[in-house]
């Protein structure tokens, strides 16, 4: 019974580090480097961020202004995308292990915005996340279905698919953005999931 509980807290520690870090766009190209101007302005960036992730920071809305060229540099600048190879590399590792009843009961959740698809070209808009949240630009940019596959989660579904688990998609998009979000995923390449779960 002990086993049972670490593995499945063992798996949702696996997706929580998953949702933190899945913001990276497929094709997105590093662009210059972003230096912040001051070493001291970096570090109150990173502990910011630190604090946030570990949600230690409470009631905030946007990401302070003062830390838009580290948030912007983390994004783009390949960090980013480094960290989401090595968390999904762990996850990977994990599923080889399983073995699968093969009961048909296997599953695994994923989420939609920011784990599967990337929003990073609506964000940049945004000056990412400096701006308020702005629900009506948000449903406009998700009509617009372009949010891009990110390559390291998509391989992870693949895997998952391919190996008999049922993967189940989850979003707080709400139900008007349903054909929206299924169109978008399908023209990733997220085909083969059992059921996509909106808000």
């Amino acid at each position: 019974m002990f086993k049972a509980m670490g593995h499945r807290l063992q798996e949702l520690m696996i997706l929580f580090f998953l949702a933190i870090f899945s913001k990276a766009a497929e094709g997105l190209k590093p662009c210059r480097a972003i230096v912040a101007p001051d070493a001291a302005n970096n570090n109150y960036c990173l502990s910011w961020r630190l604090a946030v992730e570990a949600n230690n920071v409470r009631g905030w809305w946007t990401v302070p202004a003062r830390c838009l060229h580290y948030v912007e540099a983390y994004m783009v600048g390949g960090q980013y995308d480094r960290d989401i190879d090595l968390i999904t590399e762990q996850i990977l590792s994990y599923v080889s292990g399983i073995v699968l009843s093969g009961d048909g009961m296997d599953a695994w959740i994923l989420d939609v915005d920011d784990t599967c698809l990337s929003n990073i070209f609506y964000y940049k808009g945004k000056r990412y996340g400096c701006d308020p949240y702005d629900p009506a630009a948000f449903k406009a940019w998700v009509l617009k279905e372009r949010c891009t596959a990110i390559p390291a989660v998509f391989r992870l579904f693949q895997v998952l698919v391919e190996s008999g688990f049922k993967v189940f998609i989850v979003t707080g998009r709400d139900q008007t953005l349903g054909q929206a979000t299924i169109h978008n995923l399908h023209n990733q390449g997220f085909i083969g999931y059992e059921r996509l779960f909106l808000r």
